[in-house]
């Protein structure tokens, strides 16, 4: 007699709470942390309650990205198993009922929406945007060459505007063109690495690299670091904040310069949210330059 397959009999038992937290992906929330970028460039009129507003709009940012994860992760289980890493995965191992976790991220997204409806009906309607293009792109649009790069471009776009709207505070084009070529930058990074562990058969899976190229990712890269920086410079003198802001352009400079060297010297890049936390230089960069444009913002405006 065959023992029973644990894949095939999930179980709802004590540890669900955590699986269903787990299958939220709380590592890969440090990319919604863009939303503080609202406050950080508006110091001057944060207090207490705007602070609480930025906080909640971030965990409500991560429920709705977390819903996302539980399609992804609920279309992929089958596919997951086989799969060295991803194959424990809650729903992928087993451990959490799929039809559980759907219906979970499904009163989860609605209970997302009417809180956000609170803050503000415009962050709403960016959550519900944020939620259908990256459905849209885990269902198709991630296969799409260019395109692919641009919706992950996009999501961290929507992240910047989302700070500025549950404060009541507008953005300059400035600000958003930097930020989106800042995202191509990273997305860019991303890709070359997957190609990277594709030409060393590593197994990677996306379709959508055999469209790309070291040297056309190279190329890419190459303009957009060079646009981020031109675009961050110059709004740091066209934002109509103090002209001192440009004393944190050398540290943009070498931020990106050394995620650069991890990319193509170190062989890293498949997880820029990872990258912030691990690599102590970029760290130090990110700590160096928050606490600059807070000083500079109190003491020179």
């Amino acid at each position: 007699m065959q023992p029973p397959n644990p894949i095939s009999k999930p179980v709802i038992h004590r540890q669900t709470p955590y699986l269903l937290f787990k299958q939220l992906r709380p590592k890969q929330w440090t990319k919604n942390l863009l939303i503080f970028a609202a406050p950080l460039f508006s110091f001057e009129i944060v207090n207490a309650a705007t602070l609480l507003d930025t906080i909640a709009g971030f965990f409500l940012l991560c429920f709705v990205s977390g819903c996302v994860y539980i399609i992804n992760d609920y279309m992929d289980r089958e596919a997951d198993r086989n799969h060295p890493v991803k194959r424990h995965r809650p729903m992928a191992s087993g451990q959490l009922n799929p039809n559980l976790a759907l219906a979970f991220g499904a009163v989860l997204l609605i209970g997302s929406l009417a809180v956000s409806s609170l803050l503000s009906p415009l962050f709403t309607v960016l959550l519900g945007l944020y939620f259908m293009m990256n459905v849209a792109y885990s269902f198709r649009l991630k296969h799409v060459v260019i395109i692919d790069i641009m919706i992950i471009a996009a999501g961290f776009v929507l992240r910047a505007i989302a700070g500025g709207l549950v404060i009541h505070v507008p953005f300059t084009p400035w600000f958003l063109l930097c930020t989106m070529l800042l995202s191509l930058f990273l997305a860019i990074g991303k890709r070359r690495h997957e190609l990277v562990l594709l030409h060393e058969d590593k197994g990677s899976h996306r379709k959508v690299l055999e469209h790309y190229s070291l040297e056309l990712l190279d190329q890419f890269s190459g303009i957009v670091t060079t646009a981020t920086i031109i675009s961050y410079s110059l709004f740091t003198f066209t934002s109509g904040r103090t002209v001192h802001l440009m004393w944190t352009i050398p540290l943009v400079i070498y931020g990106m310069f050394r995620y650069l060297y991890l990319i193509h010297i170190e062989k890293k890049g498949g997880a820029p949210d990872r990258i912030l936390f691990e690599d102590k230089h970029i760290l130090i960069t990110v700590l160096i330059y928050v606490v600059s444009v807070i000083g500079i913002l109190a003491y020179f405006e």
